[in-house]
């Protein structure tokens, strides 16, 4: 494996960026804020990440918000990727996920690879082996670029009711050229794993793959107040045996990575930075050398980030504490590992990498969901924490 390069951990342009973050020290979290290279504690501010991000004056708290220095961050870093491989318990000083009590959604299909990617796992029925010759055929059947239609349209109806004809409909197509995104349950607040730490693959599952992604946070009012990357870790043969496994294909133990940092949006960085992002990923197996590098161009996104956040969000449903929200992935995991025409699928200790220049890099390893710490911090334990009582 190529060692991690702390420096790329950090967007570009760090020292004009508005960065927050939680990390781990002593007996509990706190809510931090890099500047100048270094971590602060504006925890006295703002308890939670929840709460900063309704805060009017949130920009000037993560840019001149007083409180102590827990020094430079690349330590932190470092220390966050020793962590998972020599702490078997949830607790010691890290970096955590950068949200709190948001619940964490997801958007799937968003990109025309992925929906081909989620048609060929349910006709596979959760057999690898028969995904090649599946995807040729889809080719040939839908004979169009996908990423020229919008959903939605009268071009897509069209080509939902031609395939309903020959009887190749699938709930994938229906969310990803049809008018309703599929949004769904990602992770329940403060499951959420942050950077360094080991993503979890249920020991059920030997088909799957991560997923890079931004993610917009958002405030109790339903607006995009900044961005960080996650990794929607999935199981393709759960979710391919049935779409109503999707909550196990896709919420367990370790399942969903999301940091290093929130990146506020500024006059610097807005949500049309995010349209124009490239997320690349790597993926580095430790015991076979394998080497997989994809990516995701946010240019080629079928659905505006706006009106996945509408389908989220509205007056159908709120989130008074804000929630996370994972835009999709168009990362096309076809590159064989194990067997010629079954593609890829995890290894334990793999190391996946996912970037881009204005949010940094997530960097997680692959374990099994039985077999990294359990969750056991979650909103009561930060409520008593923050408000002083006994921990149970």
């Amino acid at each position: 494996m190529q060692e991690v390069d702390i420096s790329q951990c950090l967007p570009k342009d760090h020292e004009e960026a508005a960065l927050v973050g939680r990390l781990w020290q002593g007996d509990g979290p706190r809510v931090v804020a890099l500047r100048g290279g270094e971590l602060f504690d504006i925890t006295a501010h703002v308890g939670t990440m929840s709460a900063l991000l309704d805060r009017e004056d949130r920009l000037t708290l993560a840019r001149h918000g007083e409180g102590p220095s827990l020094g430079p961050v690349a330590p932190w870093l470092s220390q966050s990727l020793a962590h998972s491989a020599t702490t078997p318990d949830e607790h010691g000083d890290r970096l955590l996920a950068p949200c709190d009590l948001q619940v964490v959604k997801a958007c799937g299909v968003t990109f025309a690879v992925s929906l081909l990617e989620r048609v060929i796992e349910e006709q596979a029925a959760g057999d690898a082996s028969k995904a090649g010759d599946i995807r040729a055929r889809l080719r040939e059947l839908i004979g169009q670029d996908l990423s020229k239609i919008v959903p939605g349209s009268a071009a897509a109806m069209a080509l939902r009711e031609a395939l309903m004809a020959r009887g190749q409909w699938s709930p994938y197509l229906e969310v990803g050229i049809g008018v309703d995104a599929e949004v769904f349950s990602k992770a329940a607040p403060m499951s959420s794993i942050g950077f360094g730490a080991n993503v979890g693959i249920h020991s059920a599952s030997n088909w799957n793959n991560p997923e890079p992604e931004v993610v917009l946070a958002m405030d109790g009012n339903g607006q995009p107040r900044g961005a960080t990357l996650g990794n929607d870790v999935n199981l393709r043969d759960v979710e391919g045996r049935s779409a109503l496994l999707l909550g196990k294909a896709k919420d367990n133990n370790g399942a969903c990575a999301i940091g290093p940092f929130i990146r506020l949006f500024d006059d610097r960085f807005t949500l049309d930075t995010i349209r124009q992002a490239q997320v690349t990923m790597r993926i580095e197996g430790s015991d076979d050398g394998f080497v997989l590098e994809g990516r995701s161009d946010m240019r080629e996104i079928s659905r505006d980030p706006l009106d996945l956040v509408r389908q989220t969000c509205g007056s159908h449903h709120q989130y008074p504490d804000g929630f996370m929200l994972f835009l999709g992935t168009m990362f096309s995991p076809g590159k064989d590992r194990d067997t010629p025409g079954q593609g890829f699928t995890h290894h334990v200790g793999d190391r996946v990498s996912i970037h881009t220049p204005a949010l940094g890099t997530l960097v997680n390893r692959v374990d099994r969901s039985e077999a990294i710490a359990p969750w056991q911090f979650g909103i009561g334990a930060l409520m008593r924490y923050l408000t002083g009582q006994p921990s149970q």
